[in-house]
């Protein structure tokens, strides 16, 4: 499915509030970033139960029921859990994981909340949910007759939305603050080979695991569980973040001038995970326009030249890596560039040879 236009959590539950209630929709999103969870939450916000059917379990007749002869008439009977007396909300979780056969059978629950002569109590809404293609992902193509049955919106994933939920949601500190230092480790397009990958859901999982554990979690332990539910980059990075804060390592102190970069060879991984994060926070904190930094901003450029150059004395390898693009981010402000090719021409000719 392509959608130009994609919403955050807090903005679905906003639109859901005005087209769920009169039209059916459907949600598209990747594996792990909270689509069941959001509608769950939706119908309870409306006073409604939820009643949820994995599509990729079903067969025809669990929609449309099975024949019962009834005064010499056929007719058919749909299952206890659709029909019911009362309004509810039919979620219709992994839709477009279940066969054609099925996509047919669901036409006109969806499009006039009907099956066969039993309608859906007036005040019932209807909410479908899948994947997409390039999810990697169970996923089979939606019927045009079926697609245009619906509204479409794409959901993504916002980390301010994620944080908010999290700070009243019981989510160890440890995953939230490392969140909070790198927003970008919330979410990872799903990898193209069987691997863990880090979603909204497997941060919630480590969280689970890390308060289960407690005090008691060894690095042998911690290790293990990072790496079993997270990207490896990022298990990498949270072990070192964690091991970060058990030696006090603090990237707000080294940014203010309190304290240095590690420099022993012991704290390399301490030394990557900073180094990481300085970059983020400059690409976070610095204007893409030069001419519209305020004061702070222009104290903060003119520090993180001053470490790039420190860094760089400790590791080249790792004051390149702040300097240089990665995968799809946009990298550092162009007239920081210039700045860093003016003032330290040794670190990008280094990099670029």
């Amino acid at each position: 499915m392509n959608i130009s236009i994609t919403v955050t959590q807090k903005k679905l539950s906003e639109l859901l509030l005005n087209i769920a209630v009169v039209r059916p929709v459907f949600i598209w999103g990747p594996p792990g970033i909270g689509k069941s969870t959001l509608v769950q939450q939706f119908a309870e916000s409306l006073g409604l139960p939820c009643v949820s059917l994995l599509g990729s379990q079903l067969a025809p007749e669990d929609i449309i029921g099975v024949p019962q002869i009834i005064n010499g008439v056929s007719q058919f009977c749909p299952p206890k859990m659709i029909a019911r007396k009362d309004p509810y909300c039919l979620f219709l979780d992994e839709l477009n994981a279940c066969s054609q056969e099925v996509q047919k059978a669901f036409y006109s629950l969806i499009h006039e909340q009907r099956i066969g002569e039993y309608e859906l109590p007036k005040g019932s809404i209807v909410i479908g949910a899948g994947n997409r293609a390039q999810d990697s992902a169970i996923v089979k193509p939606m019927s045009s007759a079926l697609i245009n049955r619906m509204m479409h919106v794409q959901l993504k994933v916002s980390h301010h939305d994620w944080l908010e939920w999290a700070s009243v949601s019981g989510i160890h500190p440890y995953v939230i603050e490392y969140i909070n230092l790198r927003p970008d480790h919330l979410w990872t397009q799903p990898p193209k080979h069987e691997e863990p990958f880090s979603t909204p859901r497997s941060w919630h999982m480590l969280s689970d695991t890390l308060n289960e554990y407690g005090e008691r979690v060894t690095d042998d332990a911690l290790e293990i569980l990072t790496y079993s539910c997270l990207s490896p980059h990022h298990a990498g990075q949270f072990k070192a973040f964690i091991k970060q804060i058990k030696d006090r390592y603090q990237l707000s102190a080294i940014m203010d001038g309190e304290e240095k970069w590690p420099y022993k060879p012991e704290d390399r991984d301490i030394l990557y995970f900073l180094s990481q994060s300085f970059r983020a926070q400059l690409i976070k904190q610095l204007p893409n326009e030069k001419e519209v930094m305020n004061e702070k901003q222009k104290k903060l450029a003119h520090k993180s030249k001053a470490l790039i150059k420190e860094l760089a004395s400790i590791s080249l390898e790792m004051a390149q890596m702040v300097v240089s693009k990665q995968g799809e981010d946009e990298g550092l402000p162009g007239w920081f560039m210039v700045d860093i090719v003016r003032d330290l021409p040794r670190l990008v000719e280094r990099k670029e040879a």
